[in-house]
């Protein structure tokens, strides 16, 4: 086991109807609030209505129309503008991830005087950052209890993920009942995205029983409450669950101790949705099969032995490789059962970047530094097998 240093500042506040405690927690933080929201949902499901209801007493600036995969441009470099003219004290997030990953680059931006993608591109350190109080409206990310987010630069093709201590929300409003309208495309992309957070800790060198355990049930709640969850919409219970288990998918917790992976398929990803801003959760279910596949090797192939008898419940006395390729066929069907597009044609990404989208990951995302390494070719390569 790896040594660590771990620490969650972040208060879960977790249930129907917690939200009523909004004005009490804000008033912690002071009077003047940032309310950031995307593209109008929370307005659709009434929540828009009930913040500000809650929030009478507060002066309140809206930054609306976040998107996802934010971007730098316009919505964080607003967001820090309305900051610094309108003195706010707090930042109140209201929906999914990308409202809060955009956010917390705000955040990290309000407290500093130089161009704000020095922070994001870390070449300088936030030495502070605004308070964070989310509302999550949407089970997938896990952005609600982890220090990072993911921000997009069109003009360079960049997706870089954001990470700093200063960036862990306050306070994370959790009320499964916010996500009864998710669609069902988006509710099985949350899936698929907070499997892959778990299976990026999972596939490593050295692991725990205690760890492998936590992962492993992870993965098994997701599936089948991802079901559930198309099945029935409003099924609270599978809502909860899947909440719940999202919510702890970035913050560490589920591989304290454990080896370094380098997260290849979120490195991948963030290529092909900054150059094609598809669906994160869907690109990763496209990618990680082809990613399993081209790592399987004598090296690998005991992990996914472990994967594939814990996980998916095959037979454990078959051939190691067998193990290992009907695991890896069942985490492709899985996706496919829950109608996730599982080839990138189906999402409009064709031949013509290829090689310039692996150049970029080659470059940007450190992967020679994986639990295998990727280099160029073999990033290109598990894209092209991908089409």
């Amino acid at each position: 086991m790896q040594n660590f240093d771990y620490q969650t500042p972040t208060r879960l506040i977790f249930g129907k109807g917690v939200v009523e405690k909004l004005p009490e927690i804000m008033g912690n933080y002071g009077k003047k609030i940032l309310l950031t929201y995307g593209g109008g949902s929370i307005k659709k499901i009434g929540l828009y209505d009930k913040v500000k209801e809650l929030l009478a007493d507060f002066e309140i600036t809206e930054l609306s129309g976040i998107q996802p995969n934010p971007k730098y441009d316009p919505s964080v470099l607003d967001g820090v503008k309305l900051c610094k003219e309108n003195d706010i004290d707090v930042i109140l997030a209201v929906g999914g991830g990308s409202v809060l990953d955009c956010s917390k680059a705000i955040a990290a931006g309000a407290k500093y005087d130089g161009d704000v993608w020095d922070l994001i591109s870390y070449k300088v350190k936030a030495r502070s950052a605004l308070p964070i109080v989310d509302i999550i409206t949407l089970a997938a990310t896990g952005s609600e209890y982890d220090c990072g987010g993911v921000i997009s630069r069109t003009e360079t093709n960049d997706k870089i993920g954001y990470m700093d201590s200063h960036l862990y929300p306050a306070v994370s409003f959790l009320d499964p009942t916010y996500t009864f309208t998710v669609s069902k495309k988006q509710t099985a992309a949350g899936c698929a995205d907070a499997m892959n957070h778990i299976m990026e800790q999972y596939f490593c060198e050295d692991s725990s029983i205690l760890n492998d355990g936590f992962m492993e049930a992870g993965l098994k709640s997701l599936m089948v409450n991802a079901v559930k969850c198309l099945e029935n919409p409003e099924d609270y219970t599978a809502r909860a669950e899947m909440m719940l288990t999202c919510t702890y998918g970035c913050n560490g917790i589920y591989a304290l101790g454990n080896s370094y992976t380098g997260w290849p398929c979120h490195g991948m990803e963030h290529a092909l949705s900054a150059y094609y801003d598809i669906t994160h959760g869907e690109g990763l279910a496209i990618i990680t099969p082809r990613w399993m596949k081209h790592i399987l090797s004598e090296k690998t192939v005991d992990r996914f032995v472990k994967y594939g008898v814990n996980v998916f419940g095959i037979d454990g006395t078959l051939d190691k490789f067998e193990i290992a390729e009907k695991a890896i066929n069942a985490t492709y069907q899985f996706f496919e059962s829950i109608n996730i597009p599982m080839h990138l044609k189906d999402v409009g990404i064709d031949e013509s970047r290829i090689d310039e989208m692996a150049h970029h990951v080659a470059v940007n995302e450190g992967l020679e530094n994986a639990w295998v390494p990727l280099t160029e070719k073999d990033i290109a390569d598990i894209f092209r097998a991908s089409l």
